[in-house]
This record gives structure tokens, C-alpha cells and sequence, in this order.
């Protein structure tokens, strides 16, 4: 009986509509912050993640009143080149910074060096940072820079979808729809879509033709995807 109760409530917060993205909204314009991360900076001084609006907004200022380039959240200077980048970053690490330690494990996982990259992501994780548990699902899952173990993975991409975000609940529903466990992978895409997530829509169209959701449900999520898609556009950002 307990175990059963603890998972009710274990799927009560899985799924649970969250309010908003891991990534949050701008610190600056109060915008959420598009799912691209093509469309948005963190800064290595404060580890505050910028939107492309606000961030060409400031530089237009700056160069129209020939000031000096600074950051646009908390006004220093920018770093001129790498090793000042990597320093900021690194003392940012070292002041138990979740966001700088999940940055310095990206970089350490691109360069092959998994096991350091494990320990930043842990750490950040440890700390509440939502992307550093995604990928150590992804991390445990491929046996890199750690031993392969499937329960640790499916905790941490579920810690993840609990924290918001989008794919990694689009990837527990892969998972639960490959164990035909069809429901739960439906009610993960329809969430994941509600952010804005552009492959759990492929995947409730194909769900669609399976018969697992019907046409005002499909029509629902697709109306609710544009809603949040619409709700990170500015005009600076565009």
C-alpha cells in the first residue's frame, strides 16, 4: 500500500502542467526564454541566462551613446578573451553557482572528458538545476564517464520533467510509449506540446493515427503549442 501511494504521488508531480519552462523568462524583458538556445546568452560574469532581444537591444544602446560593451544584467565589463571568460566562469564555479557548474560540464563533456563533466552535473543537480539532471539521464543511460544504469537514468530525465522541462518529458514519453505504457507517454507529449515543444507534436500526430488521442485533443495541444511558441517573441528579439 505504500509503495502504491508513493507512486500516486510521484505521478502527481510528473504530471502536473508546469507553470512555465526550466528555462524561465529573461531576467530583463520578463519574457520566457525560447526552447533555441540559439536565441538566448548566458553571461560568465553573473551566470544570468540574456535573451538575443535584450541582448541586441543593450548593444544598440551602447553603440549609439559610444559607451564601453558590458554585460547587460549587471553592468561589467565584458570579458575580452577566453582565459578572462574561463576565470569569471570558474570563480562563479567556486561559489556554488548551479548554472556555472553545468556551463564548465558542458564544456568537459564536448572536450571528452565525461568524468569531470559527470561530477559538474551532479553537483549542479544537487543544487536544483534542471538541464544538469537531463543529461545525466542521458549520461547514465550511455555508460559515459559513469557505469550504465537504467534506474538512475529514468530518475533523473523524471527530476528533470518534474523541473519543467520540455524534452526531457518528451523523451519519458518516448520511453513510457516503447513500454506501451501509451496513455502516460500521450499525457507527457500533450504537456511537453503545451510548452512548446516541437516534437512531441510529431509524436501525438502519430499517436493520433493510432488512435490514442482524438481530433479535439490533437486541435487542443496544437492551439496551446502556437499559444507558448507566440509568448516568447518581442519585437527586439525579432
Amino acid at each position: 500500500a505504500c509503495k502504491k501511494r508513493a507512486a500516486a504521488l510521484r505521478d502527481e508531480l510528473l504530471f502536473e502542467q508546469p507553470e512555465s519552462t526550466h528555462r524561465g523568462d529573461c531576467p530583463i524583458c520578463f519574457i520566457p526564454l525560447s526552447l533555441d538556445k540559439q536565441k538566448s546568452s548566458m553571461a560568465s560574469c553573473c551566470s544570468k541566462l540574456v535573451c538575443n532581444g535584450c541582448t541586441y537591444a543593450n548593444q544598440k544602446r551602447e553603440y549609439e551613446g559610444r559607451l564601453g560593451y558590458k554585460c547587460e544584467f549587471c553592468r561589467k565589463a565584458l570579458p575580452t578573451t577566453k582565459e578572462e571568460s574561463d576565470k569569471q566562469r570558474m570563480k562563479r564555479v567556486g561559489a556554488n553557482d548551479p548554472v556555472a557548474m553545468y556551463q564548465e560540464g558542458t564544456f568537459q563533456f564536448e572536450d571528452g572528458n565525461y568524468e569531470r563533466s559527470f561530477e559538474h552535473f551532479i553537483k549542479a543537480a544537487e543544487l536544483g538545476h534542471v538541464e544538469a539532471h537531463n543529461l545525466l539521464s542521458r549520461m547514465y543511460n550511455n555508460g559515459q564517464g559513469v557505469e550504465k544504469d537504467n534506474g538512475k537514468a529514468i530518475h533523473h530525465v523524471e527530476e528533470a520533467t518534474i523541473g519543467g522541462h520540455p524534452t526531457a518529458r518528451y523523451n519519458l514519453g518516448v520511453y513510457e510509449w516503447n513500454n506501451d505504457h501509451n496513455e502516460r507517454a500521450v499525457k507527457h507529449w500533450i504537456i511537453a506540446a503545451n510548452q512548446g515543444e516541437d516534437d512531441s507534436i510529431k509524436a501525438l500526430m502519430h499517436a493520433f493515427r493510432r488512435g490514442f488521442v482524438d481530433k479535439d485533443g490533437l486541435a487542443a495541444a496544437l492551439r496551446a503549442h502556437q499559444a507558448d511558441v507566440d509568448a516568447t517573441k518581442s519585437p527586439q528579439r525579432k
